[in-house]
């Protein structure tokens, strides 16, 4: 094994990444982050009016629409994507939805939707990537959150939180399974940050009032605060880590 030198061990020149979930948020800044550092990045969403104005901002985003809670979406994009570079280097999969709904309100269809996205298509996804791998060393980063380290209640609905805690188990699984084959599967677990599916809650003064008070930092994060964890997961910065969970939550869960 090459050993890389301290200039190249976050240098992705040559890897091709596929981001879910691109089109905003989190999954946008993990796609720019991904491009700068040299990768060619396939960024995913359903809404192709917004991928292709980041491909058009970012040099080396490719846009790539995808509905990951659809099985022909996810095989058909991967397919894409290895017939245009050969392979997939990197796979974050951060594609994902939830429900405002409590536990005693949400009914069993809206939980299993909510799982297809959150669980069943990060599975399927790292499934092709790994076949397509043949193989050759492979990063998935599956984001989860602390919602699915710790409780967030009365914050965060029961189908969100499953999705979230099983896609942990699932990393540990696949980890196990794959590490001989070259293949590592770590989660990226962050803390409070402002997205489009939490904006309700930053805007609530009680609510950001709470994150505050139960953070250690006694803040939000800023996305910036991701980079540097992405970045780890993705390159041979973290050869030898897999089937982990990289908190970045301000110590949320370390209280």
């Amino acid at each position: 094994m090459k050993v890389p030198t301290p200039g190249e061990l976050f240098d992705l020149t040559g890897r091709v990444a596929i981001v879910t979930g691109a089109s905003s948020g989190l999954g946008e800044r993990f796609a720019r982050v991904l491009a700068a550092a040299g990768a060619t990045v396939w960024a995913s969403a359903r809404r192709k009016e917004r991928l292709d104005r980041l491909a058009a901002e970012v040099p080396g985003v490719q846009p790539v629409p995808c509905d990951v809670s659809l099985a022909t979406d996810r095989a058909a994009m991967v397919e894409r994507v290895v017939a245009r570079d050969g392979r997939v280097d990197i796979l974050v999969n951060n594609a994902g939805t939830g429900s405002k709904a409590r536990p005693h309100e949400e009914t069993p269809e809206a939980f299993a939707d909510v799982l297809g996205t959150n669980l069943v298509g990060p599975f399927h996804l790292a499934q092709l990537v790994a076949a397509a791998a043949a193989g050759q060393p492979v990063s998935i980063v599956n984001v989860s959150s602390i919602v699915g380290v710790v409780s967030t209640a009365p914050r965060g609905g029961a189908s969100y939180a499953a999705g979230k805690a099983g896609l942990i188990g699932l990393t540990r699984q696949l980890a196990g399974h794959w590490g001989r084959d070259g293949v590592r599967a770590n989660a990226l677990a962050p803390g409070w940050f402002r997205t489009e599916m939490n904006d309700a809650m930053f805007d609530d003064e009680a609510s950001l009032r709470w994150i505050e008070r139960n953070t250690m930092v006694r803040r939000p994060g800023e996305p910036a605060e991701l980079d540097g964890a992405l970045l780890f997961l993705a390159s041979a910065a973290s050869t030898y880590c897999t089937g982990q969970v990289l908190a970045v939550d301000g110590g949320w869960t370390a209280r």
